[in-house]
């Protein structure tokens, strides 16, 4: 057994000489910790040339070695496609990012405020059918400043829209407190809307959160979650 083992230490060191891994007190030492494909290439084309010409290596097994190494090639190239593609995603990140800034999202949310038109617009999201739908807009103190009867309206998204709000409003440049009702068959009931908010700033985030927006009025929020956007 000992003499096998020593001519078999003696085979592969005679490969690894011819490859250049130098060998150290019956020990290999390489600079880096694995072989690289061309390691690779050297080891089996002197593997091929040291191989016993009375028991050659079997075909299948050097159809097996050939495809071990095309398959670590494969991956190799598949992870620096892998690493370029979240490159160009980190800079559609930023270009998004930027493109959102200034525009409105459509939150979910009981705070508005007037866009350049002097108008405020938002949805509704009925889960079933209402008899009765109707919104109240009120300041920061609780006064009311207007209402709207949508009347019956069937399930879904319902827009909405105050466009004739008084100057005197407006100038006062202050959030407006949104309250929607709805009869869904046991009473009315409180729903909340979705607004438009402008985005105050925008980042690139991470590989999991995306493009992360601060929203006037609501904060840091993901673009995934956002409803709708209005440039």
């Amino acid at each position: 057994m000992s003499m096998i083992d020593a001519t078999s230490q003696n085979q592969l060191n005679t490969i690894l000489d011819k490859i250049g891994v130098k060998q150290e007190d019956g020990q290999t030492s390489r600079s880096k910790d694995t072989l690289g494909q061309s390691d690779f290439l050297k080891l089996m084309t002197t593997q091929l040339q040291n191989q016993d010409p009375f028991a050659p290596m079997e075909n299948a097994e050097f159809i097996a070695q050939m495809a071990q190494f095309s398959t670590v090639t494969g991956i190799t190239e598949m992870g620096e496609t892998m690493k370029g593609l979240a490159e160009q995603m980190k800079e559609f990140r930023i270009a998004t990012a930027a493109n959102l800034l200034g525009n409105s999202v459509m939150v979910p949310g009981n705070y508005a405020r007037p866009d350049e038109n002097g108008e405020i617009h938002g949805m509704l999201d009925l889960p079933s059918a209402a008899g009765m739908t109707n919104l109240t807009f009120s300041d920061e103190t609780g006064e009311v400043l207007h209402q709207m009867d949508l009347g019956p309206q069937p399930s879904g998204l319902i827009g909405f829209s105050w466009q004739d709000i008084p100057a005197s409003i407006l100038e006062k440049t202050e959030r407006i407190r949104i309250e929607a009702f709805a009869d869904l068959g046991k009473g009315m009931e409180s729903l909340t809307p979705s607004v438009f908010a402008e985005v105050l700033a925008a980042s690139a985030g991470t590989d999991a959160d995306g493009v992360m927006l601060d929203v006037q009025d609501y904060g840091s929020m993901r673009a995934a979650d956002v409803q709708k956007f209005r440039l």
